[in-house]
């Protein structure tokens, strides 16, 4: 039993694995050329009390 649930840990563990590098592909275009890939999106999302500029705080929007 532990034979058949650590052969198949490895398995799935191999198909992640396997699967990561054709995520890092470089960008290309419709035509199928290479572009520069455009920048990741960032978490805008802050946690925590809002502050302005002058670091009082204020009402989170």
């Amino acid at each position: 039993m532990r034979n058949a649930i650590a052969a198949s840990l490895f398995a799935a563990l191999l198909v992640v694995t396997s699967a990561t590098p054709a995520l890092a592909a470089p960008c290309k275009d419709a035509k199928g050329k290479f572009i520069k890939c455009p920048p990741k999106p960032t978490a805008a999302v802050k946690k925590g009390p809002c502050k302005d500029a002058k670091g009082k705080f204020i009402k989170c929007k």
